[in-house]
């Protein structure tokens, strides 16, 4: 049975408002937002050389990746950049002990890999 395109919308519609907005909220306040993430991640021991880029560029990624799940681009890739992501803030989240934090990424990852599958599953149907 195919997946219809209306279906697999819906079904990627949350994760991908949780990227969406991540992204969206941290941009406005990007200076805040890396002074906060460096500070968070000190005790990590991952050198500041490359938290900082990596909390600048961050909330782009989020919000892009949040847009082009909802828009259903290239799915199969952009579903495995966000499950790259959602992973490289799992590692940061373990580095400090955020265990609270660990829970809600996991879930994130969760529904990345459902969608990942339901549309590795359905597309020799060809989404329609």
């Amino acid at each position: 049975m195919a997946l219809s395109k209306q279906f697999f919308f819906i079904i990627r519609l949350p994760i991908a408002m949780s990227f969406l907005g991540h992204g969206l909220v941290r941009i406005p306040k990007l200076q805040a937002f890396s002074n906060w993430m460096v500070q968070e991640m000190e005790p990590s021991g991952i050198p500041s050389i490359l938290l900082i880029p990596y909390s600048y560029i961050l909330p782009f990624a989020e919000a892009l990746l949040g847009v082009l799940v909802i828009l259903g681009y290239k799915p199969r890739y952009t579903i495995a950049a966000s499950i790259i992501l959602i992973t490289t803030l799992i590692f940061g989240s373990s580095m400090i002990e955020n265990w609270g934090a660990i829970q809600a990424q996991l879930v994130h990852a969760i529904c990345l890999m459902f969608l990942l599958w339901l549309y590795e599953k359905n597309e020799r149907y060809e989404l329609k």
